[in-house]
């Protein structure tokens, strides 16, 4: 594939590309922290996608917890009026 059809398919302008190409000949293509090579680049997207699967795991989750935890309050409502009827009952 030429350096020109390379640069479309990547999206970025051809001289950048002619650079990128033209640096690494010569040794000087820094790399860089963010760098990534198509196996870490496939590990990240593996982990994107566990992530979002998380993610989704969880605010199922939460959804689960919070209609509990009402059913909780409501039940905790309903005894503590039934305790102070009984209460009154009492007296």
């Amino acid at each position: 594939m030429g350096q020109a059809k390379a640069a479309k398919e990547l999206g970025v302008p051809r001289n950048t590309l002619y650079g990128w190409v033209h640096a690494n000949r010569l040794g000087n293509l820094d790399l860089g922290a963010g760098s990534q090579t198509p196996q870490s680049a496939m590990t990240l997207n593996e982990e994107l996608l566990r992530l979002r699967q998380q993610v989704k795991e969880l605010e199922k989750e939460i959804r689960l917890l919070k209609k509990e935890n009402d059913f909780l309050e409501e039940a905790s409502a309903f005894f503590a009026a039934s305790r102070l009827k009984s209460a009154k009952t009492k007296e």
